[in-house]
């Protein structure tokens, strides 16, 4: 694909946004690509996804709102069939002969902001701004998805030998799909994985050949039941849960970091209570935990989860503590990240190649690189740089298209090199 064909396809996925568990349109522009290319294999959905391990699913009236949208947008009746219950994503194989396997993971989904809409912000300026007001893509899985369509095509036309693999990974915004992905199976073959990510605060032209620094994550639901009471005439015989909740979040922050590393807490949405005159019965707090091992996260979440408790005790409620979604820590493979770096200096546009850089954040992508790790293959996460005028998940995110070409001639270089 040349740069006009791949920032066409990237626009055309930008117009229409799809949250996790809910990219029924997007998965079905994918498989038009991949059908239009060919492949060997073409997996859809329930195929490559372990339905028991999925988290953070919408319900089932959120997910019909989101299908019956992206019929209205033009995807598929039979993609859509084999997407029903927000089974989303897709899994191509190219069987090139005798030799390794080896895997591309992209993700696909997109985040709950309102994108911007002034002159300034290039998206609005050349009319391929978000559609769905609300939602955009504010992290780059729309450049994701078609620098991996880009890669599949240059592996189809190359001399790549072994099996090459490309995953359109659905939900990793809430950290909701790539456990589903590793727990299906369809990776437990792979030598080599990488996976990608364009930006990162990495400027264009700079490649990371082997990200590392991810945090493992927990992400929690509390919720506080107490009893209701005029707040007037009765407040004594209340059991506040507003209360108990608040009591929580100071103490969420009060938690003692780890002198073994990096650990992080945060509060993100709290909820509760009916009106200004009634002891409220119940509340809710959706926070996060995060450690720069998986130990130093689940030290967080266990404290979180006493702090929960005995916040609840104080003031006479009950608690309950509910994990919505999870991602382990891990770390990117050396020799593998070799090939990248090296394939990375020779292609054009490439001015900077870093070995190694931190994350900073959560992914997970970590899921599946464990997955291959225990079964003997490497793996790596590949950062391509791109310039942002907005920085990640904020409504004037946007990516240097000029990026797409260099991540495609990166991917697929390091693809063939290790074939």
């Amino acid at each position: 694909m040349d740069h006009e064909q791949l920032a066409a396809l990237r626009r055309d996925l930008h117009r229409h946004p799809e949250p996790a568990w809910c990219e029924y349109r997007t998965t079905s522009r994918i498989v038009e690509e991949v059908e239009r290319i060919g492949v060997d294999e073409l997996r859809v959905g329930p195929e490559l996804l372990d339905g028991d391990t999925r988290m953070a699913v919408p319900d089932g009236e959120t997910l019909g709102q989101w299908r019956e949208r992206a019929r209205e947008a033009g995807a598929r009746e039979d993609v859509l069939d084999q997407c029903a219950g927000g089974f989303t994503g897709a899994l191509a194989t190219v069987d090139g002969g005798d030799g390794p396997t080896v895997a591309l993971r992209v993700d696909i989904d997109a985040l709950p902001i309102t994108e911007a809409d002034d002159r300034t912000h290039a998206p609005a300026r050349a009319g391929f701004r978000s559609g769905t007001e609300g939602y955009m893509h504010a992290c780059g899985h729309d450049a994701h998805a078609a620098i991996g369509i880009g890669v599949l095509e240059a592996v189809v036309e190359s001399d790549f030998a072994g099996t090459f693999k490309l995953l359109f990974q659905p939900a990793e915004e809430v950290i909701g799909g790539g456990r589903a992905v590793a727990e299906s199976g369809v990776l437990d073959d792979v030598d080599h994985l990488l996976a990608l990510h364009i930006g990162l605060d990495h400027p264009t032209g700079e490649v990371v050949a082997g990200v590392n620094g991810f945090l493992a994550v927990r992400q929690f639901e509390a919720n506080f039941r107490g009893e209701s009471a005029h707040a007037g005439g009765h407040p004594a015989a209340g059991r506040d849960a507003v209360q108990a909740l608040a009591t929580a979040v100071q103490n969420l922050h009060a938690i003692r970091r780890h002198e073994d590393g990096a650990t992080r807490v945060n509060a993100g949405v709290v909820s509760g209570g009916t009106a200004s005159n009634i002891v409220p019965e119940s509340a809710t707090l959706e926070g996060e935990v995060r450690g720069e091992t998986t130990e130093l996260m689940e030290y967080m979440s266990d404290r979180a989860e006493s702090v929960v408790t005995h916040a609840a005790g104080m003031h006479g409620c009950e608690s309950e503590v509910a994990t919505l979604a999870e991602a382990p820590s891990a770390e990117s493979d050396a020799a593998l990240a070799d090939v990248v770096y090296a394939v990375a200096e020779g292609v054009e546009g490439v001015d900077s190649v870093v070995h190694s850089a931190p994350l900073g954040g959560s992914e997970d992508a970590t899921y599946l690189m464990e997955r291959v790790q225990e079964r003997g293959g490497r793996a790596s996460f590949v950062g391509v740089g791109t310039d942002h005028p907005g920085g990640h998940h904020t409504p004037t995110f946007d990516v240097d298209e000029r990026s797409l070409a260099i991540g495609v001639d990166v991917l697929a270089g390091a693809i063939e090199q290790l074939g």
